[in-house]
């Protein structure tokens, strides 16, 4: 199928909650155009440099999510556009998130992301990091930022069950944290699940989706 059948497959089986984001790391405009075209606004990009080669050349109503792991050093490039940053991992990224936003007259949404996979290559927070930001004296005196929800990749696998277990994991989590809500903490977005397993994150709670090959194909060379 072209990618605008494969977006209007994917999106018109989803459950009316869930919100789907077209990963589009080393997509050429062509291509996010055509899903664009068929209705797509909401794209994910894992790395601020092709991020930015891309924002400018097409529609200003996109909504950009960054994916990736940031650097702190990166963040003011991506602050005057981005609408959701789902790789938050440390209250140090976040301080500096508020203040790029400052500086831009705005209020970032953010995710935190929590490390759930049996890999040592994933990034995030652990369970007790992540609450102990939420509920510091420090997050509440940050005015430029909201928490919105929280992020999670499974471990790369064939077991299903693992993934289920791991994605069963971070939706109890969202559940127990949701009552700590202040004037810049609203958990309502929980982010699982990619083209390998969305379907399994869906099952799990998940109401925000990360899906790229399934749409584009096989990607190609990265952007430079």
């Amino acid at each position: 199928m072209s990618v605008t059948d494969n977006y209007k497959t994917i999106k018109s089986s989803l459950p009316e909650n869930v919100e789907l984001i077209v990963v589009s790391k080393t997509q050429p405009i062509e291509k996010i155009m055509e899903v664009y075209t068929a209705g797509g606004k909401i794209f994910g990009e894992n790395k601020v440099q092709e991020l930015l080669s891309k924002q400018p050349h097409l529609p200003k109503d996109i909504e950009w999510h960054l994916i990736g792991h940031l650097q702190s050093n990166k963040v003011k490039y991506i602050a005057p556009f981005v609408s959701l940053i789902h790789s938050i991992d440390s209250l140090k990224l976040l301080k500096e998130v508020n203040a790029q936003a400052l500086k831009n007259n705005r209020t970032i949404n953010c995710l935190l992301q929590i490390y759930i996979a049996d890999e040592e290559t994933k990034f995030g927070l652990d369970f007790s990091e992540a609450e102990n930001i939420i509920k510091s004296d420090e997050l509440k005196a940050l005015k430029n930022i909201n928490i919105v929800g929280l992020m999670g990749m499974a471990t790369n696998t064939d077991d299903e069950q693992q993934i289920a277990k791991e994605f069963m994991s971070l939706k109890h989590f969202f559940d127990t944290l949701k009552s700590h809500s202040s004037h810049n903490v609203n958990l309502t977005r929980l982010s699982m699940g990619m083209s390998s397993d969305y379907l399994i994150a869906i099952k799990n709670g998940s109401n925000l989706i990360r899906v790229g090959s399934s749409v584009f194909g096989k990607r190609t060379t990265p952007i430079s």
